[in-house]
């Protein structure tokens, strides 16, 4: 039976950090704020909005929210994108995506001051991460995992870690910054050949691809750490990730929960980092 790689008592670790540095910046006259910008009312963006406002709550983030109507116009986007980048007291941005299909979702990443991109959206960010400079900030699901993994002090250092999946959110960062944990990182994807064989050679596999319980008992072996970072809602409304985890916590050394998991370190970093961001800011 997997050990449960659970995400609280890592975040209340980080919120036992962030919480005197949020109250430093207030005894020198700054709030925290992060501004949270939502065109539409996905189920998926409110749960995670609940969440995002709860742990920045915690840690002593002020959280303002812009709610846009699901048919409003590429402009008004842009424009309350450009308020929030002039507006002194916000220090990081959250803008919920996928954006309904008449946004250019690509013209809203280029819209957002670097400075205040706490997701990771901005090409600036992306280079940060790639090219190894830490100009920005990673996208907070990535670090989390990462966080996860510290946590629970898995070793990454020399290890083998497999991530599945590819995209520009989750898959390609992790990627980068398990490879600064100098863990050995293998990108599977829909055609890599063998993938179940290649997941079992992983000392760290983390599932980042989308489909529902995808990774069976055939795609893990004894002593693997396995982090979960889909979610999925099931036919009796109850949530699953991309791992079938009753099957491979049978299997796996230590497994992480969803819900409870990943998703959960991802509010936690948000706010860390928009707590970070105000402090890189003059003041």
């Amino acid at each position: 039976m997997a050990d449960l790689l659970k995400a609280i008592p890592a975040v209340k670790g980080m919120m036992a950090d962030l919480k005197p540095r949020s109250e430093s910046l207030l005894r020198q006259g700054v709030q925290p704020t992060l501004g949270i910008l939502r065109v539409g009312e996905r189920e998926d963006d409110l749960s995670y909005e609940r969440g995002a406002v709860k742990r920045c709550e915690q840690a002593g983030v002020q959280v303002e929210k812009i709610i846009l109507p699901s048919d409003a116009a590429q402009e008004a986007v842009l424009a309350e994108i450009e308020r929030l980048n002039q507006d002194k007291r916000i220090h990081g941005v959250l803008i919920f995506r996928p954006l309904p299909p008449q946004i250019d979702d690509a013209a809203v990443c280029r819209a957002l001051a670097p400075e205040k991109d706490v997701d990771g959206i901005t090409s600036q960010s992306m280079a940060g991460i790639f090219s190894g400079t830490h100009t920005g900030f990673p996208p907070c699901t990535p670090q989390g995992c990462v966080e996860l993994l510290r946590h629970y002090h898995i070793p990454m250092k020399g290890k083998r870690a497999v991530v599945l999946g590819r995209s520009l959110v989750v898959g390609k960062p992790l990627s980068m910054l398990l490879l600064e944990e100098n863990a050995t990182v293998t990108i599977c994807h829909s055609r890599t050949e063998n993938l179940a064989q290649v997941c079992r050679e992983a000392d760290i596999l983390i599932a980042a691809v989308g489909k529902r319980e995808m990774v069976t008992a055939d795609f893990v072996r004894p002593g693997q750490a396995v982090i979960d970072v889909g979610i999925h809602v099931k036919e009796d409304g109850s949530l699953c990730g991309d791992v079938d985890f009753e099957a491979v916590k049978e299997i796996a050394g230590a497994i992480s929960p969803v819900p409870g998991g990943a998703g959960t370190m991802t509010a936690a970093v948000l706010a860390k980092h928009t707590i970070e961001a105000a402090e890189r800011m003059e003041f």
